[in-house]
């Protein structure tokens, strides 16, 4: 199947958020897909119908769109194909590749705890397998799959290698519940197959169901797709990942002020290299990424670098990108978004400014001086910048400025003669001009803000504080 186009696909349980490593490993099945032209398929995986909550696939499908992460068609709900499922099992029972089991779960639970007393192995094995139709009872019964009795099975893995079990170690699973409900291992299989899926990419947890599922394949006649078992994602101490590392769902990572591009660039570098490259395009992710540059070993989970790349991605995106990702971040912050002419503002100065925030949300603390308006409310160390003697200064400051050119030469050069006639520093000056000008304590170059909010307004906001 490796030279037919490539079908990958996502296929998470609508139970909870999109976490972390589900979102990794989307973003993996995306950029091989997206990478090679082929096709990138979202299924949900609702057939266990007691944990299934719409709010939970609500989530899942906004957290994708938000990484950017677009798939083909309409997300498959597993759920529907429930008479597909089970007509397969039907189909490997009349092709003698499964069978009718009538033990009951009473029976099969009796069995393991005189396995486990006994210090056996409670690995069940049906006394159904080989019983002619013609001695069957009428009840209930379960589908089992015929499952190799002897020999190895030997699944073929892209990260992984070969992975093999002996065919003694697995048993005849059920396909088809006695209710007639379909299984959760038949039905990924089916899905797979009917959805045309070529490349399977998941974590390194769903491994030894790898094996299982390979026999449904076979029995089928179905060709087996390529599976790519992923390593799991690790706290920074090496242990599973959990909330207290930050297993949080993707949307919360929106909200504490990550971009889109940044979370992509450190998902895939998580646990996938390419060389000593760290911080990369989208292009450039989509032409490099291979199965081939995952590691075996498990990734951990490292904010500084999450921050580090998100800086980096803040610092490479477009005003037209980063104004959508703000307007992101205040939505998942539930604030409101910027109006028209906040974006305008907010795009004019981040074409102008060098930015180096980590976040987002440090990226409107510096850019408060276009999005806040005076009178602004000051804090503690921004009030004791403005004292009577800064004021009085700032008075002296004001003619000179009025009657400067405005080009950031001629502003630098009349401050500078100016602070040098007061006898002061520049940082004596610049402080409470800054304050003046952004009503904060840090804030970008008082002459980058200047030069970006204009003569008049630069006037209009000395004037408000000193008269």
């Amino acid at each position: 199947m490796t030279d037919a186009p490539v079908v990958t696909r996502f296929a998470p349980s609508p139970t909870g958020y999109l976490h972390i490593g589900g979102a990794r490993t989307a973003l993996f099945n995306w950029l091989y897909a997206r990478g090679r032209g082929g096709k990138f398929l979202l299924r949900i995986e609702d057939t266990d119908r007691a944990r299934y909550t719409p709010e939970a696939t609500q989530a899942i499908l906004d957290g994708l769109t938000w990484l950017g992460l677009d798939w083909d068609g309409d997300a498959v709900r597993q759920f529907e194909s429930a008479d597909r499922h089970a007509a397969v099992a039907h189909e490997m029972l009349a092709a003698g590749t499964a069978y009718k089991c009538f033990a009951s779960q009473e029976e099969i639970e009796a069995f393991r705890e005189a396995a486990r007393a006994d210090g056996r192995s409670t690995l069940f094995r049906s006394p159904w397998r080989d019983v002619p139709e013609s001695e069957h009872p009428d009840a209930p019964f379960a589908i089992r799959i015929k499952a190799p009795q002897e020999g190895d099975i030997t699944i073929q893995d892209a990260v992984q290698g070969d992975v093999t079990w002996k065919a003694d170690a697995l048993d005849d699973m059920v396909l088809l519940r006695s209710d007639g409900s379909p299984v959760y291992m038949l039905a990924v299989v089916v899905d797979d197959h009917d959805m045309g899926v070529t490349h399977v990419i998941r974590g390194d947890d769903h491994l030894a169901n790898a094996a299982r599922q390979s026999m449904i394949y076979t029995a089928m006649g179905w060709d087996l797709p390529v599976f790519a078992h992923i390593p799991l994602i690790h706290g920074p101490d090496g242990k599973k990942l959990s909330k207290r590392h930050g297993a949080l769902g993707v949307m919360e990572y929106a909200a504490m002020g990550y971009t889109p591009a940044g979370m992509r660039n450190y998902l895939a570098r998580l646990g996938w290299s390419h060389g000593d490259d760290e911080v990369f395009t989208a292009e450039q992710a989509l032409e490099w990424f291979d199965l081939s540059g995952i590691g075996k070993a498990p990734a951990r989970l490292d904010f500084k670098k999450m921050e580090n790349i998100n800086r980096h991605q803040i610092g490479m995106s477009d005003s037209e990108t980063m104004l959508r990702d703000v307007q992101s971040y205040l939505a998942a912050v539930d604030q409101p978004v910027l109006s028209a002419d906040a974006a305008k503002a907010f795009a004019n100065a981040f074409d102008k400014l060098d930015v180096t925030d980590k976040t987002v949300g440090d990226l409107l603390a510096k850019f408060a001086f276009v999005l806040d308006k005076p009178p602004f409310t000051l804090d503690e160390k921004a009030e004791k910048l403005l004292d009577p003697v800064s004021r009085g200064i700032l008075t002296q400051l004001t003619p000179q400025l009025q009657t400067a050119s405005w080009n950031r030469e001629a502003l630098e050069q009349t401050v500078m003669e100016f602070a040098e006639a007061q006898d002061l520093k520049f940082g004596k000056l610049a402080g409470p001009l800054r304050v003046v000008l952004s009503g904060r304590a840090v804030s970008p170059s008082v002459f980058d803000m200047m030069m970006i909010i204009g003569r008049d307004e630069t006037l209009a906001r000395l004037a408000h504080v000193v008269g």
